[in-house]
């Protein structure tokens, strides 16, 4: 009953419509009917507008977005670069006790090759305000491998740095952290499945396991699993950048990396895979 009273409401307006000229409510279709749009429904006239012969009706739903309240992203995976920030003053005694003739040159990074890799279980996001502001949370791993040019080695008990007589294929220092992050993520577009919006806050990450892995032609692969005196936790800045299906994502840490000695201070940049 409803739909037949707004079917002749539409009709009655649509007829007292060629009464008079009503730019905004009518537009050509192919240059030979009009329409009119009511809500929800739009009134299609085609042929002679005298007789009326031809008009349909077409009921057209609107698609309309709504985003939950609680909503979980699981096995999201980060792509990106490791370097860090040498602010180390390497005449200091603590440096030369630490690597011994030392110099910034020693810790030099091959270009593309020093990697990061993030794996996160979940991340989840709590509505604050209008989906507009939202609280952003997780856990996962984070696998940072710094390539060095140079052929520094590591010694252990206790640790020190040396410059080695061997020459190194590959030499890398890794470092994998158990991470948690929280971030103020903010929405711009809340009622679009593709978003466009920034998250900002901070992570807490322990440092479980780290090792360098040396490659040479004189004793092939060698690998040393210790601490090396790094910081057990890494607190850092962490931002994302969400523009529709590209997301890009950064930290920065708030300490060194080693807790004596070198002061380099560790920083990521990359994509991020995610649904959101």
């Amino acid at each position: 009953m409803k739909k037949e009273f707004l079917l002749m409401a539409g009709l009655c307006l649509y007829l007292s419509g060629w009464a008079q000229t009503d730019t905004t409510g009518k537009s050509n279709i192919n240059n030979q009917g009009d329409t009119i749009k009511i809500g929800s429904m739009i009134i299609i006239k085609k042929g002679d507008a005298d007789t009326g012969n031809g008009t349909e009706v077409h009921f057209h739903k609107r698609h309309y977005y709504r985003p939950s309240n609680v909503s979980t992203n699981w096995f999201i995976v980060d792509l990106g670069f490791a370097n860090f920030n040498d602010r180390t003053n390497y005449q200091s005694a603590s440096a030369q006790a630490f690597a011994p003739g030392s110099t910034s040159d020693w810790f030099n990074l091959r270009n593309g090759k020093s990697v990061d890799v993030n794996i996160w279980v979940f991340m989840q996001r709590l509505n604050v305000i209008k989906h507009v502001v939202n609280f952003k949370y997780g856990l996962g791993i984070e696998l940072n491998n710094y390539r060095y040019t140079e052929n520094i080695k590591y010694l252990t008990g206790p640790t020190k740095i040396i410059m080695d007589t061997i020459h190194y294929s590959k030499n890398k220092l890794a470092a994998d952290y158990v991470t948690v992050p929280f971030m103020l993520n903010f929405n711009f577009t809340p009622h679009r499945r593709q978003e466009f919006g920034l998250s900002v806050g901070a992570s807490a990450g322990y440092l479980y396991s780290s090792r360098q892995k040396l490659i040479s032609s004189e004793f092939g692969k060698k690998k040393e699993h210790n601490s090396f005196d790094l910081n057990p936790w890494k607190i850092s800045w962490i931002a994302e950048l969400q523009f529709g299906p590209v997301k890009l994502y950064g930290s920065y840490a708030t300490q060194s990396m080693f807790k004596k000695g070198l002061d380099q201070v560790p920083y990521n940049v990359g994509i991020r895979l995610s649904n959101w």
